[in-house]
């Protein structure tokens, strides 16, 4: 891949507005595993190398297993691996990250009022508007793993 330019020297207002929201997400109502499975689950759909190998090292470092970072691409085929919640979120992920096909159903709204607040909703839907933007600016500038992003 041809190297392209550095965001951060070329758009450091824009960078700034998406640190922004994740400070904002610092701060949310999901726990720090949500947020780690949004942004592993909406990188392995967009292909983005760079954000799955960052992503899944801060899992572990979390205490998340390799058993369930291995098997989240296929979350709907495992039995007890992930909790009702995390099916939901995991879901809200794909629909929203995929929002060309169908968008968030109805349905799976509704499972989400089951688990958790509107406010956590409207979280759960920022991080993954939020990790489909860093997904978007790390492929359209060819950044490679072990490349600074900012």
């Amino acid at each position: 891949m041809q190297k392209r330019f550095n965001i951060k020297e070329v758009s450091p207002n824009a960078l700034k507005a998406m640190v922004g929201l994740e400070i904002y997400l610092s701060q949310a109502s999901i726990s720090k595993t949500t947020k780690e499975l949004i942004k592993i689950r909406a990188s392995q759909i967009n292909g983005c190398a760079y954000c799955i190998n960052t992503h899944t090292q801060d899992a572990i470092k979390n205490g998340e297993t390799s058993q369930r970072i291995f098997l989240l691409n296929v979350w709907r085929e495992t039995e007890d691996i992930f909790t009702e919640e995390e099916k939901v979120v995991l879901a809200i992920t794909e629909e929203i990250t995929l929002i060309h096909q169908n968008g968030l159903s109805d349905e799976t709204y509704s499972n989400a009022l089951q688990f958790f607040s509107e406010t956590q909703i409207a979280d759960i839907i920022t991080a993954v508007i939020t990790i489909n933007l860093w997904n978007r600016v790390v492929l359209s500038t060819h950044l490679l793993i072990g490349q600074s992003l900012a």
